[in-house]
């Protein structure tokens, strides 16, 4: 260990999150505040010094994404500021992370831009969770560790399946997920099929067919994140009406719920959906099949190997 101190700091975006991580790594948040001015700009206050010290800086870029993307920025600036020894920006949710390449001409590569910015203010590392691409760890010039929310998932359907295996069966919801999806199935000993579906447009995805036999089985569908939910209830709904499922259990990292989600999901043919806590639920909003798995072991572990400067490969598995 190289004896600097460590600090952590959270904006608005999920402090309850982070108060959860700070408890189980027996520090005290650091003391900040996060704000903003009457036309909407960001101001930042750190009422501790961060000289030398090891900050670790936890905001997810979830919606409002603009306003915590920029809180983050500040916060990292503020610190660089402050000549803080280290930075690390813990990202749980990595938003703009769907622009990842050109799908058309004159496109974007809004997650670039983003990686570019988290660079330029100051931060010397990133942890996150479960980046919808993979290759966004490659648009930092800075150490990017990307953790997998998978696992959490294991533990829980392990002891919900228990001597089970033959009734349940694991589903991609769609072909680009097979990988994540495959690994999923594995570390449970379970079978595994695809809902092959058209997208026409964003946030917009038909159903084709079921690559599979799912006919009396317990599903459980993986994904990496829900948006808008159209996908993964059109996915549970197939697996139902088309495929023969008896139960539909999913999950995914990220609960970013836009727009028409909770509605879809109250819905829905799921009988749960898991969540991650990356996200806070959306205020003001009610869904009895949504349900949440704490992060905040898994992150507070992580932070503790890179303050220690230790590997922390074994959170891949």
């Amino acid at each position: 260990m190289h004896g600097k101190e460590i600090k952590i700091f959270t904006g608005n975006a999920n402090p309850k999150l982070a108060q959860d991580i700070c408890e189980k790594l027996g520090v005290t948040m650091g003391n900040c505040e996060v704000k903003g001015f009457a036309d909407g700009e960001v101001s930042v206050s750190f009422f501790e010094t961060v000289r030398g010290a090891d900050v670790f800086l936890i905001q997810p870029t979830c919606k409002p994404v603009n306003d915590n993307l920029m809180e983050l920025l500040v916060m990292i600036d503020a610190c660089k500021r402050g000549s803080a020894g280290r930075i690390t920006a813990v990202i749980p949710y990595f938003g703009y992370a769907r622009q990842d390449r050109k799908a058309k001409p004159r496109d974007p590569i809004s997650a670039k831009l983003v990686a570019n910015l988290i660079t330029a203010a100051g931060a010397d590392r990133v942890l996150t969770m479960d980046l919808h691409a993979n290759q966004i760890q490659g648009f930092f010039d800075i150490p990017v560790d990307n953790l997998l929310g998978s696992p959490l998932f294991v533990d829980y359907f392990k002891k919900l399946i228990g001597d089970r295996k033959d009734e349940f069966i694991v589903v991609s919801p769609d072909v680009g997920s097979v990988a994540r999806v495959r690994k999923f199935a594995m570390n449970l000993e379970l079978p595994m099929a695809i809902v092959d579906k058209r997208r026409e447009k964003a946030n917009v995805s038909e159903v084709m067919n079921i690559i599979g036999d799912v006919k009396g089985k317990r599903v459980i569908l993986l994904d990496d994140m829900v948006d808008t939910a159209g996908s993964l209830c059109g996915a549970a709904e197939a697996l139902v009406k088309i495929g023969g499922a008896v139960e539909v259990h999913a999950c995914a990292s990220h609960g970013v719920l836009s727009g028409p989600a909770i509605d879809r999901i109250n819905a829905s043919y799921f009988d749960e959906l898991l969540l991650i806590d990356t996200i806070p639920f959306p205020e003001g909003k009610q869904c009895d099949k949504i349900k949440y798995i704490s992060s905040a072991s898994l992150f507070a572990e992580a932070i503790s190997r890179v303050y220690e400067e230790v590997s922390i490969s074994t959170l891949f598995n």
